[in-house]
């Protein structure tokens, strides 16, 4: 009984970020979010609302505050890892469902 479970943690260490896969797979999800892809950006309704773009080690992503038939203004993102590529789908998201509540 007085046997202690060792302290042994199982670290996994997470597959290499490969930015070229990772943009498809980005890609994939905002059309699947009904966003009309034009070259390296997507809009909405018209209006350009995220443009991607990868290097050898990141992909660089802007997101319009707002839609805008104009220039918009952007953030922009520096993505080098699945959990950052997770949080910017994640806001584009919470963005669409904003402007969609906004429009109505």
């Amino acid at each position: 009984m007085g046997d202690k479970m060792p302290d042994d943690t199982f670290a996994f260490a997470p597959p290499p970020f490969r930015p070229a896969d990772a943009l498809i797979a980005v890609r994939r999800q905002l059309r699947d979010l009904r966003l009309a892809e034009r070259g390296d950006g997507y809009e909405l309704k018209g209006a350009r609302v995220a443009e991607l773009a990868a290097s050898e080690t990141s992909i660089e992503a802007r997101l319009a505050r707002k839609p805008s038939r104009q220039v918009p203004e952007w953030d922009r993102f520096t993505l080098t890892d699945a959990a950052q590529v997770r949080k910017f789908t994640d806001d584009v998201k919470r963005r669409l469902a904003r402007w969609t509540e906004e429009e109505r």
